[in-house]
């Protein structure tokens, strides 16, 4: 058999993890969301574990054909999503383009997910999480992207032998500083802005979606970067958690403190994936 090319294969993937995964997913929504939380995102899920939402399941007539659609949308979605490193083929204007051509189909998938399967009740809630996904999307983009601009900076300055890495490779890590500082302060002080501002009685961003969500996604993610690009770099969760300590006092109190973990952790991780998928994988050009 002919063997799928690159970009095929990872949507394959994708589309498979994403039809297996949707059902898990509303599975522990729906026993872990209470109705306060799930009302202020603009959602009514019922108690208990369901594999679809009750009102997708009345609508189309049944819990297998229901579960049937939901399972395709979200392989839609997770093939959308396993083709994303393809807007990063190409630079200047087309890499814009193409990214923005990405994210218009996952933001499409992703509607299409909340509200063919009735995981909103209020189609009026649908562009706050397409809002929720473009800023998850610009962070990765902007960890990848950071990434590409070390490449670059590196190609240019190279004159023969790579010097060797700095004492816990401190300067490697420092271009990814100003990421860590948006990341880690600047967006928990909007999200919390407008929790205080527009949803008042639950702070679902700053509560629930920043330290379960955004926080872990883009610690991990540009740490995968900063490992393929760098090796192992300790000080880099270091930098995650150290930088997100002002906001735990600042914005809560030490309730609050695992928000830390959330991120260098997820960072930690990452970057240790990212220097084995280096070691795994050489680089063009190398023997």
């Amino acid at each position: 058999m002919k063997k799928l090319s690159g970009w095929k294969a990872r949507a394959l993937l994708g589309f498979l993890l994403g039809a297996a995964l949707t059902p898990l997913a509303v599975c522990l929504l729906s026993t872990m969301m209470l109705p306060a939380e799930a009302q202020a995102v603009g959602s009514a899920w019922a108690a208990g574990l369901h594999v679809v939402t009750p009102a997708m399941a009345e609508a189309f007539g049944s819990v297998g054909l229901a579960a049937l659609v939901q399972s395709l949308l979200g392989g839609l979605f997770g093939a959308v999503v396993a083709v994303s490193t393809l807007p990063f083929a190409d630079g200047g204007r087309e890499l814009v383009v193409r990214s923005l051509a990405h994210f218009c189909a996952t933001a499409l998938s992703f509607s299409a997910l909340l509200w063919v399967c009735r995981w909103l009740d209020d189609p009026r809630f649908i562009p706050l999480w397409v809002a929720l996904l473009a800023l998850l999307y610009a962070l990765i983009w902007l960890g990848r992207w950071v990434g590409w601009y070390v490449e670059v900076m590196q190609l240019r300055t190279l004159l023969g032998l790579d010097p060797g890495p700095t004492p816990l490779k401190w300067r490697e890590t420092l271009p990814y500083l100003p990421f860590v500082l948006l990341v880690c302060d600047g967006l928990p002080l909007v999200l919390r802005w407008v929790d205080r501002t527009f949803v008042v009685d639950v702070p679902v961003l700053s509560g629930l979606i920043l330290p379960y969500l955004l926080l872990p996604v883009a610690g991990f993610c540009s740490g995968v970067s900063l490992g393929k690009r760098q090796g192992v770099c300790p000080l880099y969760p270091l930098a995650c958690f150290v930088c997100y300590m002002p906001m735990v006092w600042l914005l809560f109190n030490s309730s609050a403190l695992f928000h830390c973990f959330m991120v260098a952790i997820p960072a930690l991780m990452g970057n240790v994936l990212g220097w084995l998928y280096r070691r795994a994988v050489p680089k063009k050009g190398n023997v």
